[in-house]
C-alpha cells in the first residue's frame, strides 16, 4: 500500500509525495497510489512510456486521465490530472554554487537578470522555484528539458513566477494553470496542467 507523506488537490489534479529511497523504482510506488486514486485494481490499467519516455495511463473506461511523477532527494511528487495534460516537477533545496551560471546559459535574459538583482540566498531559492515551473510545464508538454528551457518565459511576481511567454508548440501562456508549493521541509515543487487536445 502506498505510504503518502501527505497529498493535496489543485484544480483538477490530485497529487501526493512521500518517502523516497534512490534505487527504488518510482513505477512500482505510483502503480499502487493510481489504483487507490481510480478505484481499480493495480492491474487492471496499464502505464506505458512514449517514445520519448513520458508515461501514459490507460484505464479501461475511463478516457481523459494523464499522471506525471518527479523524485528528487528522497521524496516522491506524484501528479493525476483528469482532462488535462499535468506535468509535475519536485526539488530537493541543497546548496546549487552554478544556479546563476545555469541560469545565464539555460533560461531566458530576463529570467537570469531577474534572479541576478536578488540576494544570493534568495537568489538560488528563486532558481528552484524558476527551475520546477520551467520542468513541470515542458513535462507536461511531453519532451522534457531537451525541449529547451529558453522555450519558454517566466516573470517574477510577488509570489513566485508567472508564465509570461513560450514557443507556440506549448500552446498560449494563458492555457497553463500551475501551482507551486513546499510539499515537505526542504523540497520545493511545482505542477502545471493545461486541457488535453
Amino acid at each position: 500500500m502506498f505510504s503518502e507523506s501527505g497529498s493535496l488537490g489543485v484544480g483538477p489534479v490530485q497529487c501526493a509525495w512521500r518517502d523516497y529511497r534512490r534505487g527504488q523504482s518510482a513505477e512500482a510506488l505510483v502503480r499502487p497510489w493510481l489504483a487507490g486514486e481510480l478505484g481499480v485494481a493495480a492491474d487492471a490499467m496499464a502505464l506505458e512510456r512514449d517514445a520519448r519516455g513520458r508515461p501514459r495511463l490507460h484505464v479501461p473506461g475511463r478516457a481523459g486521465l494523464d499522471v506525471n511523477w518527479s523524485h528528487s532527494g528522497e521524496a516522491l511528487l506524484i501528479a493525476l490530472g483528469e482532462g488535462v495534460t499535468v506535468g509535475a516537477d519536485i526539488e530537493w533545496l541543497r546548496p546549487r554554487p552554478q544556479a546563476m551560471a545555469l541560469a545565464q546559459r539555460f533560461f531566458v535574459a530576463t529570467e537570469a537578470t531577474a534572479l541576478a538583482k536578488l540576494p544570493p540566498a534568495a537568489a538560488e531559492a528563486a532558481f528552484v522555484q524558476l527551475w520546477c515551473a520551467k520542468e513541470a510545464v515542458l513535462k507536461a508538454h511531453g519532451h522534457g528539458l531537451s525541449f529547451g528551457l529558453d522555450r519558454l518565459e517566466f516573470a517574477a511576481r510577488d509570489d513566485g513566477w508567472a508564465l509570461v511567454a513560450c514557443d507556440p508548440a506549448l500552446g498560449a501562456p494563458g492555457d497553463w494553470h500551475l501551482h507551486a508549493f513546499a510539499p515537505l521541509p526542504g523540497y520545493l515543487a511545482t505542477v502545471a496542467w493545461r486541457p488535453m487536445d
